[in-house]
């Protein structure tokens, strides 16, 4: 499998004194437009009760992180890996590709507020290009697949319909290569990793392959869109 690690900001930096953006293997991909599809048919209804969880994977858990983190009704967000065993949760070992993880993140959110088909919405719509496989933009590799990984099987039945649904529609260019999967376990990524996308919004990486994601979800889905993000840091310390 061929893996590829995001870039040292160092080299980035110099290549954009180069001049060498047009070359750089970040070129805008869908996920940089973003999407508008429709609801998904499917869904929960909104009624309260206690907090929901979705473990989704969409390439680099800086970004999907940090676009959820803008979302209404989303309590909190971490960032971790999901798909392989405990003792290979490691960013090191991830990186390799061969440990079955993949970057993810776990949204804990108000059914309240938000649906989980809604947070679906945001993930397919924004979030990242569900159409690549093993990979993201710039970021190549099985640790950086589309994945959903369900909790029980109303979230599995959701999740499914939404991509036929999706796929009906011809809502993307591609079909969808979003992975279904049961979740076999979450594990929080290093302290580091989290909250990436808010303490550093001037890190090229993030400017170029983040930064559009939440301008893209304050555009296409106003209504779900927070203008201050829910930072783990300041959940952790309540």
């Amino acid at each position: 499998m061929l893996t590829q690690r995001k870039p040292n900001p160092a080299i980035v930096l110099a290549a954009l004194l180069l001049g060498a953006v047009s070359v750089w293997p970040w070129q805008s991909h869908a996920a940089d437009r973003g999407v508008a599809i429709a609801a998904p048919a499917i869904d929960n209804p909104k009624i309260p009760g206690t907090a929901q969880t979705a473990v989704l994977s969409g390439g680099c858990f800086w970004g999907v992180q940090g676009v959820f983190e803008h979302v209404r009704g989303v309590q909190r967000v971490v960032a971790g890996y999901a798909g392989g065993a405990r003792d290979t949760a490691h960013y090191d070992m991830v990186g390799t590709g061969r440990t079955g993880h993949a970057e993810s993140v776990q949204v804990s959110f108000d059914p309240a507020q938000i649906s989980y088909g809604e947070i679906l919405q945001v993930f397919f719509s924004v979030a990242h290009d569900p159409t690549e496989l093993n990979r993201q933009g710039p970021d190549v590799g099985s640790q950086y697949r589309s994945e959903i990984f369900y909790h029980d099987a109303t979230q599995k039945q959701i999740a499914e319909s939404y991509i036929a649904q999706l796929n009906q529609a011809h809502a993307f260019p591609r079909a969808i290569a979003t992975r279904v999967d049961a979740l076999p376990g979450f594990y929080a990524a290093e302290d580091y990793h989290q909250d990436f996308l808010q303490h550093n919004p001037t890190y090229p990486y993030i400017v170029y392959n983040d930064l559009p994601k939440i301008d893209n979800l304050k555009r296409l889905l106003p209504g779900e869109y927070l203008g201050q993000p829910i930072l783990l840091s300041n959940v952790a310390a309540r």
